[in-house]
């Protein structure tokens, strides 16, 4: 039986402002992306997302980003080296203690928006990645775009590198993620995504939107939860994925 497992973003509310559903989002896949405080998330969502992990037996990850609240994570900056180190940690650290005060615990990491974008193919931001890691907990899973700049040097570094496709973003020919700017660039329709993520975890397949069938190999696939319908996304993508056979769970 095939195994995949199903990540997604979550404790991305910040003070008065709510955004998505993150107890049924946790309950809807096997991995929980927490963001960190940076580019979303405040201690109080934090916490509140590492309790309904824990009660639903989901695994905790880190989702560290560029310091930008306003900019939801998505811009990218331009951080000096020791600094992006420091503030990884920082955001690691950080949930690793709501996670324990919670009942469970930190089990891997997965940097967010421009930070994993960034790093994907720049080799000075993705070793400062590597260097906070390493810092912090060289046994630590690392969640990478496969083929990139980051997964090449987590593995000569001897981290953990853990291959992430999207159920709901197009890719373009080369296997990189169509940019968010561009029309289609996420995907809405239901049927789409989950015939999309049955042959991505059954057959290693991509079709691009060009129409090109790519090769991807994936450990891990990811719902984001600030897509539009995002818990029935996610709970429709686990039903197709257990009617054809994939069994759902943590590489964590």
């Amino acid at each position: 039986m095939a195994t995949i497992d199903l990540n997604a973003d979550v404790g991305e509310s910040f003070g008065r402002w709510s955004l998505g559903d993150d107890a049924a989002m946790i309950g809807a896949v096997s991995s929980a992306n927490v963001a960190c405080g940076f580019h979303a998330g405040d201690a109080s969502t934090m916490y509140a997302a590492c309790l309904a992990a824990a009660q639903a037996g989901t695994a905790v990850g880190a989702h560290p980003g560029y310091r930008d609240l306003s900019g939801f994570g998505r811009r990218a900056l331009d951080v000096e080296p020791a600094e992006l180190t420091g503030e990884v940690i920082y955001q690691i650290g950080a949930l690793q203690s709501l996670a324990r005060a919670a009942g469970t615990e930190v089990r891997y990491v997965k940097p967010h928006g421009a930070l994993y974008n960034r790093i994907a193919a720049d080799p000075v931001q993705a070793q400062a990645v590597v260097d906070a890691l390493c810092a912090v907990d060289p046994n630590l899973p690392l969640v990478v775009l496969p083929g990139s700049v980051m997964e090449q040097l987590a593995a000569q570094s001897g981290l953990r590198t853990i291959a992430e496709a999207f159920a709901d973003r197009a890719y373009n020919p080369d296997g990189s993620l169509v940019s968010r700017s561009l029309p289609g660039a996420v995907l809405t329709d239901l049927a789409e995504i989950t015939d999309h993520v049955l042959r991505l975890a059954i057959d290693g397949k991509i079709q691009a939107l060009d129409g090109t069938v790519i090769d991807v190999a994936a450990d891990s696939i990811c719902v984001h939860g600030d897509t539009p319908g995002a818990v029935a996304m996610g709970q429709s993508v686990r039903s197709a994925l257990e009617a054809g056979g994939v069994r759902i769970a943590s590489f964590a």
